[in-house]
């Protein structure tokens, strides 16, 4: 049974929703921006009103297109405030979107529930040993400091053992760590470090993640957040984040069908909405 946070998630248990709370004015979805303590009060109050199990809080955007780099402690400063007013306003764990050990510990120090680390452990070598001393629940993101070559499934699931095995090291328990195989985050080249470089279209490896998620899940729950990303544009021929509503709530259905536990969405309500309906029209096993 594996929990994040307090909340079971994966095998026979309802889909989870996980709301993004962007503190930094750097990320690529503008609407999903929230810098003053009423917009994060509201924004928190109407994602738990419209159904979110789980809250993503990040302080600097990690976009491969996108130079977004920003300081420790500017990134700190950012999720600590949000951080505080969300513990004010909702009982929601708290995820924290960060791969560096700093900015991870002392949102631990603060009670955050979830690390969110989209390097899997690999970014920052300090980060495994926060993560021996708190335990938090866990979220590993696929990714590499190299480029990878090959078949893309493959190396998804690889760089995802990878991973696992480096907890392993530190005997981290396994009903603490769920699976996210990084859509958006493979690309030939990037403005920023936070992403795998790759040899073959991203656009193709992320359509083949997508269709093949069962695979790619190792007996672990997975995660998947593909609200707004590049491939939806690519797909529907539109450059704007705003216009891709429709076709995240798509790909979300799609890849609860293709067997993603959690969706980590910029849309609570509406996905809310489409993945218990895709959910009871389906044949996957799921109580709702």
């Amino acid at each position: 049974m594996t929990k994040l946070g307090n909340v079971v998630v994966g095998g026979k248990n309802p889909i989870r929703i996980m709301g993004i709370l962007n503190t930094s004015p750097e990320s690529f979805y503008k609407k999903s921006i929230k810098t003053t303590k009423q917009n994060i009060s509201n924004t928190i109050k109407q994602m738990e009103l419209d159904g979110a199990d789980f809250i993503d809080v990040g302080g600097m955007s990690t976009a491969p297109y996108l130079s977004t780099l920003v300081s420790e402690k500017v990134e700190f400063n950012r999720i600590s405030n949000a951080i505080k007013i969300i513990q004010n306003v909702s009982n929601l764990p708290i995820s924290v979107d960060t791969c560096r050990a700093s900015v991870a510990k002392s949102a631990l120090d603060l009670g955050v529930d979830i690390i969110n680390d989209i390097s899997g452990l690999k970014y920052d070598n300090q980060m495994i040993d926060v993560i021996s001393n708190f335990s938090p629940s866990l979220i590993l993101c696929s990714f590499d400091t190299r480029r990878v070559l090959g078949n893309q499934i493959t190396a998804t699931k690889n760089l995802l053992k990878k991973s696992i095995n480096i907890l392993k090291k530190i005997e981290f328990p396994s009903n603490k760590i769920v699976l996210d195989p990084a859509i958006g985050f493979f690309r030939k080249s990037g403005k920023g470090p936070f992403f795998t470089k790759i040899r073959s279209d991203w656009f193709v490896r992320d359509l083949q993640v997508i269709q093949n998620l069962s695979s790619i899940k190792q007996k672990y729950p997975i995660l998947i957040s593909v609200s707004n990303k590049s491939f939806i544009g690519k797909l529907l021929e539109k450059e704007n984040p705003d216009d891709l509503l429709f076709g995240s709530i798509a790909a979300e259905v799609v890849s609860v069908l293709n067997g993603a536990d959690i969706i980590r969405t910029h849309n609570v309500l509406e996905t809310k909405d489409a993945v218990v309906v895709a959910s009871k029209l389906s044949k996957i096993n799921k109580r709702l």
